[in-house]
């Protein structure tokens, strides 16, 4: 598949967007106040720019579900229990009874910059692999000291675009010093999109062993057999939201306190 390929053709596809309240080191997140308006609704408006057919909110709590509501953002309020984002999908494509086939693509609720752009790659990306059940994305690394950072994950592909591995490590490994201009690292970054059959196949799957050594969620699908789909972005989209300082990035650039 062509990374070139035009936004144009972008298949028809669901946007989710998941957001919980819990979060160790910014509390509240998706409230967050960003020119005037909670983070996660930010984050919708965004991907409202996308050809999505629609964009929905997926949340635990009743006011981040109020405050959807009162931006006229879809929003569905999902079971508090679910231990992952994908788990919550997966009640997401059960309440609003999609297809197997239809296309989800998530959205993090702490990406208020999303290339609207990105979102439609993905989900073509998708669609242009019928043997696989999820689709991503990956950067290519330009900084050597990500490729030994741990949390810059990095992902190996075949001669498809599709996934090999997905780990911590620096992989591929350069045994041989001669053969590093020869190897293009990639980062993975955490959009995804799903095939609705999968998250109901997905929520019946149990952790992995490298899913659970390498604390990443994505090698649950891989070690059952599923097929990743990987979209290489010419350049890296702005970050999203993880710490105090990275709110106040995005509020120098958007505006609100």
């Amino acid at each position: 598949m062509s990374n070139s390929s035009s936004a144009n053709l972008a298949p028809d596809f669901l946007v989710v967007i998941p957001a919980r309240l819990g979060s160790t080191r910014l509390p509240r997140k998706p409230l967050a106040n960003i020119a005037g308006k909670p983070m996660v609704v930010q984050v919708a408006i965004q991907a409202k720019k996308s050809q999505a057919q629609s964009v929905v909110v997926a949340t635990d709590f009743p006011e981040i579900l109020a405050v959807c509501k009162e931006h006229h953002i879809d929003c569905l309020l999902t079971s508090p229990d679910h231990p992952t984002g994908t788990d919550r999908l997966a009640e997401v494509a059960s309440l609003l009874k999609l297809p197997d086939n239809a296309l989800i693509v998530n959205v993090q609720g702490d990406e208020p910059l999303i290339p609207p752009e990105l979102i439609n790659q993905v989900a073509k990306t998708l669609a242009d692999h019928a043997d696989c059940a999820i689709s991503t994305v990956a950067v290519p690394i330009d900084d050597a000291a990500e490729i030994n950072n741990p949390n810059a994950v990095k992902v190996v592909l075949n001669r498809h675009g599709e996934a090999l591995y997905f780990s911590r490590a620096p992989i591929p490994f350069v045994r041989d010093a001669k053969n590093t201009d020869q190897i293009e690292h990639l980062r993975h970054l955490g959009i995804y999109a799903y095939r609705a059959d999968f998250l109901q196949a997905y929520a019946r799957l149990l952790p992995a062993p490298p899913e659970q050594a390498e604390a990443l969620e994505q090698l649950r699908a891989l070690w059952n057999g599923y097929k990743i789909a990987v979209y290489t972005a010419p350049e890296t989209p702005p970050a999203g939201v993880d710490t105090p300082e990275d709110l106040e990035r995005i509020r120098g650039l958007l505006g609100g306190s």
